[in-house]
């Protein structure tokens, strides 16, 4: 018989220090600003609280918290297809400390969200595409298409803006 984890109540402030800086990455380079960025951590730690089911392991919990703030993401993009705003790009702001992948994150950004999500889960959260294809909801050649497809266009802006 499998262990469950901790109910969301007894551990939610670890779960945001071990889990939250991971995630606000994940929807600041999916969103492209901070506030709203923010904003979609704060409703992935809300359902945390109210709807977590229990986990298997910290991979489950961890899988769990990625597709929720995905999620998250997605709606506030459809939102703002439908409520279009002046653009907030505070993502230009956020630069590692030495510089170097700050073209890189800019030129990500410059992709579809589709593409930018299963990249980021691949490369930057080492999921394996199996379990990408379980958080996004596509089948494992759907996601490999999209990763096969992303590293195309990354490569093609990156050396077109950044060379």
């Amino acid at each position: 018989m499998k262990e469950t984890l901790a109910r969301p109540a007894d551990d939610l402030e670890w779960v945001m220090e071990t889990y939250g800086n991971m995630l606000f990455r994940l929807c600041l380079v999916m969103l492209g600003n901070s506030a709203d960025a923010e904003d979609a951590l704060q409703e992935t730690m809300l359902k945390y609280y109210r709807k977590a089911p229990a986990f298997t392991g910290e991979e489950h919990r961890k899988a769990w918290l990625l597709t929720v703030a995905g999620n998250q993401c997605k709606d506030l993009l459809r939102f703002r297809a439908k409520h279009p705003l002046a653009e907030d790009t505070d993502i230009y702001e956020y630069k590692s400390s030495d510089g170097e992948n700050s073209g890189i994150l800019e030129a990500l950004m410059t992709l579809p969200e589709k593409f930018r999500l299963v990249l980021i889960l691949h490369y930057v959260e080492e999921y394996p595409v199996k379990d990408i294809a379980k958080m996004v909801g596509k089948t494992p050649s759907a996601v490999k298409m999209r990763l096969q497809k992303g590293r195309k266009l990354l490569k093609e802006v990156y050396r077109k803006e950044y060379m």
